[in-house]
């Protein structure tokens, strides 16, 4: 970071996280009886780079077309050349859509920098899309075709050629203007830019013979006391209490219970990241407290992001303002990341565990241990996006040697959250960074409905954003038994449907009470998130109406614990 005070440096992400929508659905069932097949309402979205590409044409003076920046089309005539066509060829490998996905719908996107009259249809082809440069092929049938090319991504339908996990080639042959139109490659030094395959599926049920018992809904707490004034300084202590065994399961009616680690007995924590700036004095307390007063309530956790300097508010936390946040009765989350904001100078994992900053380490845990209340302590978050840092092997190193210095530090009250993008394209490194059960409190992942941010044109629910790694962890694994977070979450809104964005907060209580192992979703407001326009803007204030849906659904009682600050 270049700036002191903000939290980290924040990337613009392409269509990086799956999601899946999963229903709960319970019903009682007679022993003996076979249930029958039920699809469930699942939507997933799977955003597949190109594995391979090249401009399939005869001209002498192309050259290697499997390692240039751009790709060609351009019909049989082109640029007063007879024999100058071009097509572009594109290969996919596909390899995570489930066995038991249904209505597989495929679209391929490929980036163009200008408006061009031109058709470009897309085809099967049996081009080799690793080739330096292939002549073209007669093509397979016509899959989909864009009359006018325009700035940005286009896209065709490819759905009956991609049909589940396989090797899949397109090619786009071009007519109606006789000169190139250039497209992004796989090579584009912008990985935004690059092509890929969004893969959207139904999730399918098989025939159990297994008779099931009634679903327990989770039970909300009770009460739903009256919204508090916005806190003041002066205000007593109000922390959760910690019982010395874990929470009772959900579902026994002993709502209120706050185990060691955190985890509320039912229901689950609401959050907040709200960032502040040079203009605002680096007032980190008041830009929280200047959210709760807009949506009516206390947070029960405040998510900041530091540094490994050890000074200021970046390097020497908890700062006054978190010690008054926790004084007042909410849960800190410190999410400590490897790098000097100020400086913008990267800390890799070998400098970490290699003992060079333990005395920082030791002085953080230090003032930790002091605070003499749990909290919610994580090491950088997002690691899979860390490509400077190290490789996945070294991440679990320097964890498991961070972590180790709390603990002979005597900070026994740092509850650890491990904290991954959850995007479906790195589910083949998860296992690798995961430092093992011992290290870790609870597992964390950071889902967006983007939309149109990241140049999608798909409108997640809040149930489809948060539910693709929900079910990849239940699938493999990882952190089995660990209570779940959102240590971000966020909604774009859609300027086609202005009441959509109040509708998706409105809708979002029921998406965490359809995957209850979710105990805590702290919202990311910020607008540096991504670049903000007339069609992006991820804050949850931005408007009247997104903010009365915020505030909905923080009135419910699913996300009102009856114990800690959020009363």
């Amino acid at each position: 970071m270049s700036r002191p005070g903000l939290h980290r440096l924040i990337r613009h992400h392409g269509a990086r996280r799956k999601a899946v929508l999963l229903s709960v659905l319970g019903t009682s069932v007679v022993a003996g009886i076979v249930a029958t097949m039920m699809p469930l309402l699942a939507s997933d979205d799977l955003s597949i780079r190109a594995a391979a590409d090249t401009t399939a044409t005869v001209v002498t003076q192309d050259g290697d077309n499997a390692a240039k920046t751009t790709l060609a089309t351009c019909p049989a005539r082109c640029d007063g050349n007879p024999r100058g066509g071009r097509d572009a060829v594109i290969q996919f490998a596909v390899t995570t859509v489930p066995a038991t996905a249904v209505n597989v719908r495929a679209t391929l996107r490929v980036h163009s920098w200008r408006t061009a009259a031109a058709t470009v249809t897309a085809h099967a082809s049996p081009v080799d899309a690793r080739a330096a440069r292939p002549a073209p092929a007669a093509p397979g049938p016509a899959l989909a075709t864009v009359n006018v090319v325009k700035p940005g991504f286009n896209e065709w339908d490819v759905s009956k050629l991609v049909t589940g996990n396989g090797s899949w080639t397109v090619s786009l042959a071009q007519t109606g203007l006789e000169t190139r139109v250039y497209w992004a490659a796989a090579e584009n030094r912008d990985p935004e830019l690059r092509p890929r395959l969004l893969i959207t599926y139904d999730i399918g049920t098989r025939p159990s013979p297994v008779a099931t018992s009634p679903a327990v809904a989770p039970p909300s707490p009770s009460g739903s006391p009256s919204a508090p004034p916005r806190p003041s300084p002066t205000t007593g202590p109000a922390r959760p209490t910690p019982s010395a065994t874990p929470s009772p399961p959900v579902g026994s009616g002993r709502c209120g219970e706050v185990s060691a680690k955190l985890v509320p007995s039912c229901g689950a924590w609401w959050g907040m990241y709200s960032p502040t700036s040079a203009a605002d004095g680096w007032d980190h307390g008041g830009a929280v407290t200047e959210v709760e007063a807009q949506v009516g309530r206390r947070f029960d956790i405040v998510h900041r992001y530091h540094d490994f300097s050890n000074t200021g508010s970046n390097g020497a936390f908890p700062d006054v303002y978190e010690r008054q946040q926790m004084r007042e009765g909410r849960l800190l989350f410190f999410a400590w990341e490897s790098r000097i904001f100020s400086s913008g100078k990267v800390l890799t994992w070998a400098d970490i565990y290699s003992g060079r900053h333990d005395a920082t380490i030791d002085a953080v845990a230090g003032r930790i241990r002091d605070t003499g209340v749990p909290v919610f302590m994580g090491f950088d978050h997002e690691p899979e996006d860390e490509p400077a840092k190290g490789s996945d092997a070294e991440f679990v190193r320097a964890w498991r040697h961070v972590h180790d210095r709390f603990a002979a530090a005597g900070a026994a009250n740092a509850v650890w959250v491990w904290t991954m993008m959850g995007w479906s394209g790195h589910y083949n490194r998860y296992a690798g960074l995961y430092p093992g059960d011992r290290y870790v409190d609870w597992v964390a992942y950071d889902p967006y409905n983007f939309h149109v941010c990241n140049g999608s044109t798909v409108w997640k629910s809040p149930s489809t954003t948060v539910g693709g790694f929900y079910r990849w962890l239940d699938e493999h694994g990882i952190g089995a038994g660990k209570p779940r977070m959102l240590a971000e979450f966020g909604t774009n809104f859609n300027s086609a449907d202005p009441a959509a964005k109040q509708r998706w907060f409105e809708e979002f209580p029921a998406a965490l009470k359809a995957h209850p192992k979710i105990k805590a979703a702290i919202y990311f407001n910020s607008a540096g998130m991504t670049t903000t326009t007339g069609n992006c803007n991820m804050t949850m204030n931005h408007d009247a109406s997104a903010l009365a849906g915020f505030a909905r659904a923080g009135q419910d009682s699913y996300l009102r614990q009856p114990t800690g600050g959020s009363r």
